[in-house]
């Protein structure tokens, strides 16, 4: 089946035609910067775009930036707090007239790399890290999704949460190089081994294609791998969960 996946990041919102089958991306990503305003309505006009852009009318599977519990946001993230407790399912579904699934960002990304990526077939418990404007998180348990695994949440020093000093918009804004981010990113990597000890981490998101640049850095036991899917693995994995995960977000 043919799913519309949108990927949904603090900085752009992303579209593209999937195979829900295969996985494979059917058209060419189309991006829309995402509203300066970060706020509920502005984004679900964005989303009605993308869907026009695509002239789709079937099912729309939305990767979505924090935490979301059947539908519902329950942490503002990166966007504005007023997204706090908006249905985002609703809201989406009503803007774009089609049925409409919606999951952690992460949770997509992960979903792709454990059923179409470097993820598929492996066992234990797998965590994905998507770098970006924060510092997204999937985690699996013999390829189950283990939902709103915010990792990137964990208060560091004088910061509410690490992903403000580790992510990758903390590279952009403070003109780091990759050695003095991948320590950063390495200090973060610490805590999730030391927390939930994972059999595997995979890295995805934009900065994941970089990862000869700073994997030297990277000093933990536990194998990390960059994801195959990179770029792709929010939208592909929003285009399966549209038909796979809609029960259970």
């Amino acid at each position: 089946m043919v799913v519309l996946g949108i990927d949904i990041g603090g900085s752009g919102m992303k579209g593209a035609l999937v195979n829900s089958v295969t996985g494979e991306m059917l058209t060419e990503r189309f991006r829309i910067p995402t509203p300066e305003s970060r706020k509920p309505q502005e984004m679900a006009e964005v989303v009605k775009k993308i869907v026009e852009h695509f002239n789709h009318k079937g099912p729309v599977g939305v990767g979505f930036p924090t935490i979301i519990r059947r539908g519902v946001c329950k942490s503002k993230g990166n966007l504005h707090k007023s997204w706090v407790n908006v249905n985002v399912r609703e809201l989406f579904s009503e803007a774009t007239g089609l049925p409409v699934t919606v999951i952690n960002d992460a949770d997509a990304a992960g979903y792709a790399t454990m059923n179409y990526g470097i993820g598929k077939g492996k066992e234990g418990f797998v965590v994905m890290i998507t770098i970006g404007t924060g510092l997204g998180s999937g985690a699996f348990f013999n390829g189950e999704l283990i939902p709103n695994f915010e990792l990137g949440q964990i208060p560091y020093k004088k910061y509410k949460k690490i992903e403000t000093w580790a992510a990758a918009s903390a590279k952009e804004n403070e003109g780091l190089s990759y050695k003095e981010w991948g320590k950063r990113f390495n200090v973060f990597l610490n805590y999730v081994d030391l927390l939930i000890s994972p059999d595997f981490i995979i890295l995805g998101g934009g900065t994941s294609k970089e990862f000869d640049a700073f994997k030297e850095y990277i000093k933990i036991d536990t194998p990390v791998l960059p994801a195959e899917l990179r770029n792709q693995a929010g939208i592909v994995g929003a285009a399966a969960a549209a038909l796979h995960e809609a029960p259970r977000d």
